[in-house]
């Protein structure tokens, strides 16, 4: 039987320490285009792409004391509300305020590209965490192989399913590079490993709000659903747990009525429903490296460093793209055998 994919339209801040010891950049090479100069000075500037996610509000946390670490001083740190637009004046305020860098998580990936190309050519470099601007000049991109989110998730469930059953999936945006992977890898997965798996595509824009109706509405038409995949357990944990709640299907995993339930993030919200038994898994992308190390290639790029591809001393991988480079972090699978790693980020909870 084939898979059925069907689709419808659809900051508790933590603090940790964590030293970066890099390998992965050579200071001899001339600088690329868009690097600011050869001091390694000046003020960087943050956009953060939303304050309604657990993920993101962590994230933010972490900023000042890594910038401590790395001995970047930050020009200033605005939200640009999961709004292009806002983002592009926002830059442009932090450019008047004397950033010599930018930091930013553009959640629109195919719309920033001409204001990376203008942010080139005045020599202010970028740095992309969490996504990967489909065009324009961009120093680095930090982030975690969001492909490999998809396909542990659909590994998981498919395992867990025994191979057969109805899937809900709670797809991102489909405009942001983050969730076209996901959507993607996931479905290719169950086409390929789990074919008599349906599974129901649901669009959510990364919206709470969308992915709790389409959740109701799935279970009503189909009560016999067995697994959920959230692209993003930052926003789509809470209304998910309510809805199975309110059901009674919110159950341990020897009842019968089970659903599970594996998301992407690695909050400490999604560890501790782990420990509960309100889901099954998660794949942690790790917010305290992806402040830390942003910074550090932002401060890299002011002093005219030409990233060097291969392997770094914090178990990630450099690769050139078209367009830059990206620095690949490591996101490991989150289940109870291994939800209490001291390792994870999301249980530094101090």
């Amino acid at each position: 039987m084939t898979s059925k994919f069907r689709s419808r339209a659809t900051l508790a801040v933590v603090a940790a320490s964590f030293t970066l010891t890099m390998s992965a950049c050579s200071m001899e090479d001339p600088a690329p285009a868009g690097t600011a100069g050869s001091s390694g000075t000046g003020g960087v500037g943050v956009d953060l792409p939303r304050a309604d996610s657990d993920f993101w509000n962590a994230y933010a946390g972490y900023m000042p004391a890594k910038a401590q670490e790395n001995g970047v001083e930050l020009t200033g740190t605005t939200n640009s509300q999961n709004d292009v637009q806002k983002l592009i004046s926002n830059i442009d305020s932090l450019v008047t305020q004397g950033a010599k860098s930018i930091v930013m998580a553009p959640q629109d990936t195919g719309a920033i590209g001409p204001k990376l190309d203008e942010l080139a050519a005045k020599k202010i470099p970028v740095v992309t965490v969490d996504t990967r601007p489909d065009s324009g000049n961009v120093y680095m991109v930090v982030r975690a192989d969001n492909r490999a989110y998809g396909t542990k998730a659909c590994e998981f469930l498919g395992e867990k399913l025994g191979g057969t059953g109805k899937v809900i999936e709670f797809q991102g945006s489909l405009s942001s590079i983050n969730g076209r992977d996901r959507s993607e890898a996931f479905k290719e997965c169950m086409t390929t490993k789990f074919p008599k798996i349906t599974v129901f595509e649901e669009p959510t824009e990364w919206d709470g709000g969308k992915a709790q109706a389409a959740l109701e509405t799935r279970l009503s038409t189909d009560p016999d659903i067995k697994g959920v995949y959230m692209q993003a357990g930052g926003v789509f944990l809470d209304p998910t747990l309510q809805v199975l709640k309110q059901r009674g299907l919110l159950v341990p995993a020897s009842d019968p009525k089970h659903i599970f339930i594996v998301s992407n993030d690695g909050i400490p919200q999604e560890l501790d429903a782990i420990r509960k038994g309100e889901i099954d898994a998660t794949v942690s992308q790790p917010a305290d490296t992806y402040a830390g190390i942003g910074l550090y290639w932002a401060k890299q790029a002011m002093a005219g460093v030409t990233p060097k591809e291969g392997a770094t001393d914090h178990g990630s991988n450099v690769i050139k793209l078209p367009n830059g480079y990206e620095d690949q972090l490591p996101a490991p699978l989150v289940t109870a055998a291994n939800v209490d790693d001291a390792a994870l980020w999301g249980n530094n909870k101090s």
